[in-house]
């Protein structure tokens, strides 16, 4: 029994250890990553923790990373209410990378939007080099057609962010 038990206790002691990864510097500057903790004299050491047994794979389809390279989407959008969220969040649906301008934030972003639809209003959605102002969500879904990005998600978007210029 306890052989037993002193063999599982070693088989989970390994799986708890799995994730963890050390890195430091040495004196001379090189750079090690070992999963043994680093000596002593070590500078920067550092302890990286893994994220179990995990795979990452692509989020974006090919065609929907072709769509990304040739039109680009940039969301103008703040705070404005259920326009804005419906905005995002339709975006997220259909597992589309954005940048989001927020143009009451930056004057920069208020500039370019000014410039491009002649008003301060928001959302406006940019594909390459067509652009639509307000949210409507076939007239959105034409728009993201034409400019090459699959309708559906090849991996369900996570609940995060878009990414931020």
């Amino acid at each position: 029994m306890s052989r037993g038990l002193l063999i599982l206790l070693s088989l989970t002691s390994t799986f708890i250890h799995a994730g963890e990864v050390y890195r430091w510097v040495d004196e001379r500057g090189g750079v090690y990553y070992s999963d043994q903790p680093p000596p002593k004299s070590a500078k920067q050491s550092q302890t990286i923790r893994g994220k179990g047994n995990v795979v990452e794979v692509d989020k974006e389809s090919f065609a929907g990373k072709q769509a990304h390279a040739k039109n680009p989407v940039v969301l103008y959008a703040n705070n404005c209410g259920p326009f804005c969220d419906q905005a995002r969040d339709h975006l997220k649906r259909r597992g589309i990378a954005f940048t989001l301008k927020d143009p009451s934030l930056d004057p920069e972003h208020a500039v370019a939007l000014k410039k491009l639809v002649g008003a301060m209003e928001v959302p406006v959605i940019v594909a390459g080099k067509s652009h639509l102002k307000g949210y409507e969500t076939s007239s959105w879904d034409t728009l993201l057609d034409e400019a090459g990005y699959p309708r559906t998600p090849l991996v369900p978007p996570p609940p995060d962010s878009p990414r931020k210029p």
